[in-house]
């Protein structure tokens, strides 16, 4: 039978450290949930590692930035969390049209989200993400919260003493989203920008996908930490309200290798973090 993911098996062996696992990865089941709001343009343009990179632009000097949180609940590589910040782009000589890659999304040519932190909660995860695509992750604690009225992700990591005597929670963020918007079918791919050994990688996911979208959604909301990773969208002047929210109704997906598509590119390390699995709690209330 010719279904979504039958083309992807067999596929091929990858081993980063101690691990083997099968690419291209399936995602079979998961709660996705994403934020956008406006930025300053040119603090954003900044972060991009390469000139060719250039952000969505928008009226008055702005642009796009984005946080998504996924709880992946069935994948080929087991559960785990993941929390992606982001900034849509497009590669390209020059700059694009001002709102149309946005509005066209994976339809526009170079267009796809350049990852500037991708924190995860297994230590798996992380390895084959940074080994394999050059993904700025770093393990993490991950809460997620899912009501028949919003989904939240409270996203920290776990700092020790230098006297190791005690821990705390250090908060990265939280984020929730509203329920709320019109419902939309969508087959476009997800495409992200990553960089690897000075390579520009661009992995275009395929998915599948049912989710619901509101403009200025109300009673969704982003709170910023002073961690290092928070601070990273902080710095970018985010307005104090969402531009729009997503949330998924159902989604499958496929992760495969990506392809270089340019060279001797600025570093894109992103935060490290420690080296421990973070904890992936989930609570589904009434």
């Amino acid at each position: 039978m010719d279904t979504f993911f039958h083309a992807a098996r067999p596929g091929t062996t990858a081993t980063i450290g101690d691990k083997t696992f099968e690419l291209p990865i399936l995602y079979f089941r998961d709660d996705l949930f994403l934020l956008f709001y406006t930025a300053d343009y040119n603090k954003v343009k900044a972060l991009m590692p390469s000139d060719k990179l250039h952000p969505i632009r928008l009226p008055k000097g702005r642009s796009l930035i984005g946080v998504g949180a996924f709880n992946y609940i069935d994948t080929s590589i087991g559960p785990y969390g993941e929390v992606g910040m982001i900034v849509p782009t497009v590669h390209a000589a020059f700059s694009p049209p001002m709102l149309l890659p946005a509005l066209m999304e994976a339809r526009y040519p170079g267009f796809g989200m350049l990852v500037l932190h991708l924190p995860v909660t297994t230590i798996e995860a992380r390895d084959g993400g940074r080994g394999l695509w050059g993904y700025t992750k770093f393990t993490a604690d991950m809460d997620f919260k899912i009501t028949p009225e919003f989904m939240e992700c409270c996203l920290s990591e776990k700092q020790v003493s230098e006297k190791q005597e005690s821990e705390k929670d250090d908060h990265i963020l939280t984020m929730r989203v509203a329920k709320k918007g019109i419902t939309l079918r969508d087959k476009k791919p997800m495409i992200t920008y990553s960089v690897k050994d000075g390579n520009l990688i661009r992995t275009i996911i395929p998915q599948k996908s049912t989710f619901r979208l509101a403009l200025a959604p109300e009673d969704s909301y982003l709170e910023l930490g002073n961690h290092p990773a928070a601070q990273t969208i902080a710095g970018l002047d985010p307005a104090k309200k969402p531009l729009l929210s997503r949330y998924y109704i159902e989604r499958s997906a496929i992760l495969p290798e990506g392809a270089v598509i340019e060279e001797g590119v600025r570093p894109l390390d992103g935060y490290l973090g420690k080296d421990s699995d973070g904890r992936h709690e989930v609570s589904y209330l009434e």
